[in-house]
């Protein structure tokens, strides 16, 4: 293959962070996370149940004000696994991250986020403008959209 032709980095590990939210035990919505650091796989997450504990698909949702309270979340399991390794590294997700997750990038000293598709917007702006992490909505290969009142 002509090396012009290749995808992206951003392409590839959002692939990656979309094909490990497949893997996601949670009815209403899978996500998938992926931790990069110098383009290397840090740590892979997806949405599921603690170890041991009863998934979504087997036993339903267990919603509180409209959210699932089963799982913990894709990037909630991604910065488990990557421990310390987090520092300095871009999270490539399928979803944009909730507050909680969002206030724990910010913690591990995430640099880059990388999204597909938005969530909770609204309720990050603060996080967002203050947080120091650099935001980017991932439309289709090569095309991104940087949040506007980042800029």
């Amino acid at each position: 293959m002509d090396i012009d032709n290749r995808i992206s980095w951003d392409e590839y590990f959002m692939k990656i962070a979309r094909l490990v939210a497949e893997r996601g035990t949670c009815k209403r919505k899978k996500f998938g996370s992926v931790l990069v650091k110098d383009r290397i796989i840090v740590a892979t997450g997806y949405n599921g149940s603690p170890k041991g504990m009863p998934h979504c698909i087997d036993i339903g949702c267990l919603m509180k004000d409209g959210h699932c309270t089963r799982t913990i979340h894709s990037e909630q399991n991604a910065l488990i696994q990557a421990g310390a390794r987090a520092k300095e590294s871009i999270l490539y997700c399928t979803g944009l991250p909730c507050p909680i997750c969002f206030k724990m990038l910010i913690q591990a000293g995430i640099k880059k986020i990388i999204y597909d598709e938005d969530y909770n917007k609204k309720e990050l702006e603060y996080w967002i403008r203050n947080g120091g992490i650099e935001v980017i909505k991932y439309n289709i290969p090569n095309v991104v959209e940087v949040f506007e009142w980042i800029i």
